[in-house]
């Protein structure tokens, strides 16, 4: 049995006293590494390479976001014998459409996670056996993983909820009270805007500092982007880098007069990556806000969708590049940067790739930010919405991991009568503005590639990218100018629940809501967010009571005399498909492709994943998580809806394992050694694209020898 500990509001579980796990002879303290004296570090170093334990400490296996693993027990030989080590139900679901994206870290033979409900958790590697427990009382929300951080004998777990950063003591997962205020600090607080804030991936460690970017809304009351070092001893804020500058900063110029003052966005929501050699940080920004309607910031919009590279010791910018200016189609860079390397007439060059949501591959020096490959400019088309200027150009990449036009299902006549029907009244012109109409967009709005990011293979020089390949429409709709009900629950609540309250992929339909609930109970999921709805505590008294008003009833929804001025609002995320919920383009719906960064070619592109509805057809499918590599030839990767988690060759992409997982595993798995032994384990929390969700982590190993199984 658990002792249970309180500690204030929070809740830490302890495991019972038991013998310590003995690694190679060495009594092991889990899980802090500080625990082992110096002798027997010493003796451990010396063990027999096969014995020895391999770590899986930094998300997305280390700094540079390669995805890599230098194991190679499981082979493509005996891929095949791979079976359920362990599993671990990590505890409640949250509230809603329960979501866990966590990818765990391994550290001596110790995993850390986090629930559904971002409960903090420590287990034996080995065997999934609970070491303790940890609850700091933030309700659950988003999170892709953890943070760690060690100097000399002492080391710190960092991980963040909403806008909170926690530090725990490793050992025996309790807070660090001398970090911030008692483990906890209050990130919005070291803020002088208001505005939405979350943190969903974890940080970068540079030496004694945690970096961080944020996830802000996508709406006007967006907080303008940043980049933002804290002290790892004590939270203190040590550094910040502005991604939106301030008037007569660099980088202003591109924004109109004016437009600064209310400016949003820009901010660096999906992990950043690290060459620690160079003290060079690599930030991918997402667009300047509102999203999709910019009149109210005309201009190229520096330094959004961008790849900044900024000194890690100083948070000084040392270069940037534009991917897309004036961003009116949500194209943020989605992805964590991978650090590469590529053979190029006789040399070795260090470079930072980048994917994004229109599914092309940047690839830049890391000194310079001098593009390696080819990036030329095309042509875009002005805008019928008054007041919004498009840029008439935009940079693009010669490498296209997707492909970059509509084409129409083959599935049947049906289909291809069904999405016909809905694609022959959009603008179908390639980098077409959102319109009234409606515009067609491909890829659509959650690419191409997304917040999974890529595996480099230091053995070939190749990149593995898994990809989505589904339509979307995209337009925009009237609303009454200036402060009205409707104009509020436009700006705040249509993105995701529809222009009409009919909800779409995001967010379910609200018709109706006023007879299932209170208006106190709408008021109470308005101000603090339920499941991935985030509160919106940070309105006006009067934005939030009209949002209120409209969700119930819209017919009471003006709060002053009619005018017949109009704005514009997104009409929210609206996919192209079939009568049967299936894309509408043609297939691969999802890809998996192999790159050799030498050429900018492809050594291999397959189909990736399957719906439920289409299992075992491969027609591929969406994906959100991303693949590891290991040192044996092979990729690892969850990531679709199908609820499977897979493992192909890399030298042609052939699948040679698949096994079934509790929900899907829209996450990345982290690849690790205990005495020897390999695992690969995933986070299995569904979610999305439907039922169900889940709260397991799954590891699989080979089977263990005879003479090891019963130790």
């Amino acid at each position: 049995m658990k002792i249970e500990i309180q500690h204030g509001h929070r809740e830490v579980r302890q495991a019972p006293t038991r013998p310590r796990p003995v690694r190679h002879g060495v009594p092991v303290t889990h899980p802090n590494r500080a625990a082992i004296p110096l002798a027997a570090l010493l003796a451990l170093s010396a063990a027999p390479a096969a014995a020895q334990n391999t770590d899986w400490d930094t998300y997305l296996g280390d700094a540079g976001r390669r995805h890599y693993s230098p194991l190679a027990g499981i082979t493509r030989e005996n891929v095949a014998d791979l079976e359920v080590a362990w599993t671990y139900d990590s505890g409640e679901l949250r509230p809603g459409n329960s979501t866990m994206y966590t990818s765990p870290l391994v550290v001596d033979g110790v995993l850390y996670g986090l629930s559904p409900r971002l409960v903090a958790f420590a287990l034996d590697a080995a065997t999934g056996e609970e070491l303790w427990r940890y609850d700091p009382g933030l309700g659950g929300a988003p999170q892709r993983g953890l943070t760690w951080w060690e100097r000399g004998a002492a080391a710190r777990l960092f991980f963040t909820g909403n806008d909170s950063l926690v530090a725990l003591d490793p050992a025996a997962g309790r807070p660090v009270v001398d970090f911030g205020d008692d483990g906890v600090v209050d990130l919005s607080a070291t803020f002088a805007e208001d505005g939405p804030l979350r943190v969903t991936v974890p940080g970068v460690v540079f030496e004694d500092l945690i970096v961080l970017g944020f996830s802000t809304s996508e709406a006007a009351d967006a907080l303008p982007g940043a980049i933002s070092a804290y002290s790892a001893l004590d939270g203190s804020l040590v550094w910040r880098h502005r991604n939106v500058p301030r008037p007569g900063e660099p980088g202003a110029e591109t924004w109109a007069e004016g437009a600064l003052e209310a400016a949003g966005g820009a901010n660096t929501w999906t992990g950043m990556a690290l060459d620690a050699g160079r003290g060079l940080l690599f930030a991918p920004t997402g667009s300047a806000t509102p999203d999709f309607y910019g009149a109210s910031r005309v201009g190229d919009n520096l330094f959004a969708n961008s790849l900044l590279a900024i000194d890690a010791r100083t948070g000084e910018r040392r270069w940037h590049f534009q991917t897309i200016r004036h961003d009116v189609w949500d194209r943020d860079l989605p992805s964590p940067p991978t650090l590469v390397r590529l053979e190029r007439g006789g040399r070795t060059i260090d470079a930072v790739a980048v994917t994004t949501k229109s599914g092309h591959l940047f690839l830049f020096e890391r000194e310079t930010g001098e593009p390696l490959y080819d990036v030329g400019e095309v042509a875009a088309h002005p805008s019928a919405i008054p007041g919004e200027v498009v840029v008439t150009t935009q940079p693009e990449s010669s490498i296209a991991l997707t492909r970059q036009r509509f084409e129409m299902t083959t599935r049947s006549q049906e289909s291809i009568d069904f999405v016909s029907a809905i694609y022959e009244r959009l603008d179908q012109r390639p980098w077409a503005p959102p319109s009234l109409q409606g515009t067609m967009m491909y890829p659509g709005y959650d690419g191409g590639q997304e917040w999974g990011g890529s595996a480099f293979d230091p053995a070939t020089n190749r990149l593995i990218v898994n990809s989505s390949e589904i339509g979307a429409i995209l337009q925009l709709y009237e609303v009454p100018a200036g402060f009205s009900a409707r104009a509020v629950y436009a700006e705040h609540c249509g993105t995701c629940h529809g222009a009409d309250r009919a909800g779409n992929a995001v967010g379910p339909a609200l018709t109706g809501v006023g007879e299932r609930l209170t208006a106190r109970e709408i008021d109470d999921v308005v101000r603090n967010g339920r499941g991935r709805m985030t509160g919106f505590a940070h309105l006006d008294e009067i934005e939030i009571r009209a949002a209120v008003r409209y969700v119930r009833n819209p017919e009471e929804e003006e709060d002053r005399p009619p005018s017949t001025a109009v704005d514009y609002a997104f009409g929210g995320y609206r996919w192209l498909r079939d009568q049967d919920g299936l894309p509408g383009n043609r297939a691969p719906w999802g890809t998996l492709t192999s790159v050799d960064l030498a050429t900018g070619g492809f050594d291999w592109q397959v189909p990736f994943g399957d719906y439920p509805q289409t299992a075992g057809q491969g027609l591929g499918s969406e994906s959100y998580g991303g693949p590891v590599v290991t040192a044996s030839g092979l990729i690892f990767i969850a990531a679709t809806p199908d609820r499977k988690i897979r493992a192909y060759d890399t030298r042609d992409g052939a699948e040679l394992w698949q096994a079934d997982l509790p929900a899907a595993g829209f996450s990345t798995p982290a690849v690790y050694a205990v005495d020897g032994r390999q695992y690969v384990v995933i986070a299995a929390g569904g979610g999305r694209m439907g039922p169900p969700s889940g709260s397991e982590y799954v590891a699989f190993a080979l089977p263990e020898p005879e003479d090891r199984r019963g130790r």
